[in-house]
């Protein structure tokens, strides 16, 4: 039976994944944040020495797209140097890396889903930060190695916008949310799923989008929440971005195309507005 090393197993995918890996009753090496310091690279390389997993899947990340921007080299350390660090002791111990990453590798002005081989332009330092997490993978694992492109997460543990906007219905009268960005909701347990897929069907190594099927705006994921709630979804203003000015661009297209899956013989996830109605059960047991 296949060994799995889950990184970050505390963040929001990391506990889906682990959930899913020991419903299929899969062995699983949980490790959360304060066990293992993702600066350190012989830490890293102890760690998957001594467990020698068959499959490493790295849910560990600086995700603070904002303060990136003025401290770009701590989140480059986590989401660059220490992919490297888990690449190249997954190379010492034979394992599989499985690396998810986001689409802020993109620059947003595409006019359909961009393909895994499209080229990558970041607008922001986190997106850079994480193109080098991929490329590290890339290059030093092209055997064994996979990134898995997600982006707009949500789900029952750690924050969200599904989540935030749940509350701000029962808070407020109206609601403003932008627009002009363009995404795929995408539920953890789905692309825990997707993942433990790839990792156990012998799929060429590579760049995957593990992204919901079809799109939407964040206005537009909004309304489908309170309507949800039973809320009337007018009360959901649209904005433009300009209302909602951060340090960090965003781009303004972000939807993800998924030939790759069909290539590996796996279907992609389905359509963002079938798992959010399959995930609200429980993101409304845990508070959403």
């Amino acid at each position: 039976m296949t060994r799995w090393l889950i990184t970050g197993a505390g963040g929001m995918l990391g506990t889906d994944l682990v959930a899913v890996l020991r419903a299929g009753r899969h062995e699983v090496v949980p490790l959360e944040r304060s066990r293992l310091d993702l600066r350190d690279a012989s830490a890293i390389q102890r760690v998957v020495h001594e467990v020698r997993p068959g499959v490493v899947v790295n849910c560990a990340a600086w995700t603070a797209v904002d303060e990136a921007e003025t401290r770009e080299d701590e989140a480059l350390a986590v989401n660059g140097g220490a992919v490297q660090a888990l690449a190249e002791a997954c190379l010492h111990v034979g394992a599989r890396l499985v690396q998810p990453s986001t689409d802020y590798v993109f620059g947003g002005d595409a006019g359909e889903p961009y393909a895994e081989d499209a080229p990558t332009m970041p607008l922001n330092a986190y997106g850079r930060t994480k193109l080098a997490g991929e490329q590290a993978v890339v290059k030093t694992l092209p055997e064994t190695g996979y990134v898995v492109r997600t982006a707009w997460l949500y789900g029952t543990a750690g924050p969200s916008f599904v989540k935030t906007m749940a509350r701000l219905a029962g808070e407020r009268e109206t609601v403003d949310v932008v627009d002009d960005q363009h995404g795929q909701p995408t539920w953890t347990v789905d692309l825990a799923e997707q993942i433990v897929a790839l990792a156990g069907s012998g799929a060429p190594p590579g760049i995957y989008h593990g992204t919901s099927s079809g799109s939407t705006t964040w206005h537009g994921l909004a309304r489908e929440v309170f309507s949800l709630l039973g809320a009337d979804p007018d009360r959901v203003r649209p904005v433009g971005s300009a209302a909602y000015r951060r340090p960090a661009p965003r781009p303004a297209y972000s939807v993800l195309g998924h030939r790759r899956w069909a290539e590996a013989g796996i279907a992609p996830i389905r359509h963002w507005r079938d798992a959010l109605h399959a995930a609200w059960p429980s993101m409304a047991a845990g508070g959403a």
